[in-house]
């Protein structure tokens, strides 16, 4: 299921086989790719011709021509949810000279070292929390200035453990 946030209203997106759903409720749709950004899309025989003109993976933000007006949409799915849920979404983003807990935890496995020089989205640490091993990823380039945690230490939330530079 999909959460479109599109001019401050809210819809739940769906597809069950054939079947589209939104907000709960069946629709016929029909969507045809015109071009690498460009889709003709019929929702209970109205038409319209949306082109994708920016995006923004990390905030899940697009900006879409609607039939030749501007729009932002916001598209997350169940996995941005759970994110929020573990406090984790505020992680993505800006670049951070601090890594911090994001919930309560053990660190099960460090993978970097100090002095080491990270890409974003590389693993930096795995924390096991409610029963789930984590990877915690770097959020931006950089390199490992400090490390203040250890393997098999719990961790509190908001807990300092990895410096950058």
């Amino acid at each position: 299921m999909l959460r479109i946030t599109l001019n401050q209203q809210e819809y739940l997106f769906d597809k069950k086989a054939e079947t589209v759903m939104l907000n709960g409720h069946a629709v016929n749709a029909d969507v045809v790719k015109l071009d690498k950004n460009k889709f003709h899309v019929i929702i209970n025989n109205s038409s319209y011709n949306i082109e994708l003109l920016a995006k923004d993976e990390n905030a899940k933000n697009q900006i879409i021509l609607v039939n030749g007006q501007k729009q932002s949409i916001e598209i997350k799915d169940k996995y941005d949810d759970l994110l929020k849920q573990l406090g984790m979404d505020k992680l993505m983003g800006n670049k951070a000279n601090l890594l911090k807990a994001p919930m309560p935890g053990l660190v099960l496995k460090v993978l970097v070292t100090e002095g080491q020089a990270v890409k974003k989205g590389d693993g930096l640490l795995i924390l096991e929390a409610m029963k789930m091993e984590n990877i915690i990823k770097a959020s931006s380039d950089g390199i490992v200035k400090k490390i203040h945690i250890e393997e098999k230490n719990i961790v509190d939330k908001n807990q300092k453990m990895i410096e950058f530079e």
